[in-house]
């Protein structure tokens, strides 16, 4: 019984092995029916380019840039070059070495400025073949601890000294510090208006002083005008320019010429009706002249022709009749005073009128206007004004005549300066 219990465990456990080895055997067998996997496809680069390109620098002044560039294939048949680089930037174009340093004698001297980005092109190509080549872009942009402010610089002195009727022009520039001026602005002391604004660097100021800026119930016969020019950056620094303006009283030429010219033509005037009352009244005084001459004539014929019949008459009745005509020449001198008196006022006043009409022609020719910007106008106006009213308050009994039919303006103008008439009234010094 119990080696029955013995063979049967031996021929159980001697089953179960077999059973395992079987199984391991077909399994290596199913695992070498199976076929391989494929292997992925591997992608060449052989597109050029650069492989590092920082597409953004931002450097601080006096601060150094190196950078080296490397691109996907053997450097040895490639060079390197840039386009549109700022003044300073360099690369080498066998290694493409990048090299820049931001000195600030470049910012002072305008070539570089602060904030602003500026766009640099880098290529790179084959030596061997043109068109084995690439371009690309980055941007760089500098930056300053350091603020300076930006300045404005007028073209125009501090102090400038105007009159009324001036204008006055100038440009506002600006010196650029850390950050450009942006906006520019203007202050006064006193309101203006009519002028030309500025905006910005390098706009023009201009402005024409009106004649009324001094009024003539202002106690100050000048006035000050501040011009402050303000300027300021993005971050609202600001920079302050003043221009001082002193304003005095001038002449108003296009008001004063007109003046000028009306009290010209109104002494004009005055001065031909006065020549056509000269003519009348010294015409009157050439008829009484001519009157009185007949009656002397007259009377001096008549007495002298009774002298002679007086002492050569042969009858007494003659002799008595040569009597009797002087006493007839000295009866027509009372005829004659009252048929034609003297007359003395009128020739008096054709004096005066004359005298007068000559200093006012001459007061006219010294006072006459030289050009549209007589420096002398108002003197010169003021000057006729008052020749032209004591005129007329030493003739203010005379009646003028100012239209006679009888004669024309011609004929007193030609009657005034002729030759005869002048020697009539000329003066004489014995």
């Amino acid at each position: 019984m119990k080696r029955t219990l013995v063979f049967l465990l031996t021929a159980f456990l001697w089953g179960t092995s077999f059973s395992q080895d079987t199984k391991v055997d077909t399994l290596v067998v199913k695992q070498d029916t199976i076929a391989p996997l494929p292997a992925e496809p591997v992608n060449v680069d052989t597109a050029l380019r650069i492989i590092n390109l920082n597409p953004f620098f931002t450097l601080q002044v006096d601060s150094t840039l190196i950078y080296d560039l490397q691109i996907n294939k053997p450097s040895e048949f490639y060079f390197w070059y840039l386009k549109n680089a700022p003044i300073g930037v360099k690369i080498d174009k066998n290694t493409g070495l990048l090299y820049f340093k931001a000195e600030k004698p470049y910012f002072k001297s305008g070539k570089l400025k602060y904030d602003i980005p500026y766009k640099v092109e880098v290529g790179v190509q084959n030596l061997r073949d043109a068109k084995d080549r690439i371009e690309e872009g980055f941007t760089i942009m500098f930056y300053s601890t350091e603020v300076v402010i930006s300045r404005l610089k007028p073209t125009i002195g501090n102090t400038v000294l105007l009159e009324e009727g001036d204008s006055i022009r100038f440009r506002v520039q600006c010196e650029t510090g850390s950050f450009p001026v942006e906006q520019v602005t203007i202050n006064t002391n006193q309101p203006i208006s009519n002028f030309k604004s500025v905006t910005k660097c390098d706009d023009e100021f201009e402005w024409m002083v009106p004649y009324d800026f001094i009024r003539e119930n202002d106690t100050a016969r000048q006035k000050l005008l501040i011009l402050q020019f303000i300027g300021t950056d993005k971050f609202r620094n600001s920079d302050t320019a003043t221009v001082r303006v002193f304003i005095k009283p001038g002449i108003n030429y296009p008001q004063k010429n007109q003046e000028h010219f009306q009290v010209s033509a109104e002494m004009k005037k005055y001065v031909t009706n006065l020549k056509l009352t000269f003519f009348v009244i010294s015409t009157n005084i050439k008829k009484t002249k001519n009157t009185r001459t007949g009656f002397d004539i007259t009377g001096s014929s008549t007495a002298m022709l009774g002298t002679i019949i007086s002492s050569t008459g042969t009858s007494v009745s003659s002799k008595n009749m040569g009597k009797v005509l002087p006493s007839v020449g000295l009866t027509l001198v009372p005829v004659k005073e009252a048929v034609s008196p003297n007359k003395v006022q009128e020739q008096n006043t054709a004096s005066q009128v004359r005298a007068t009409i000559k200093r006012l022609d001459y007061m006219l020719t010294e006072n006459m206007v030289i050009g549209d910007r007589d420096p002398d106008i108002l003197a010169k106006t003021k000057k006729l004004r008052e020749e032209l009213k004591q005129s007329q308050l030493q003739l203010v009994d005379l009646p003028l005549v100012e239209f006679d039919p009888r004669y024309s303006q011609e004929d007193a103008e030609k009657y005034f300066n002729n030759p005869k008439v002048n020697k009539k009234y000329k003066l004489k010094v014995n």
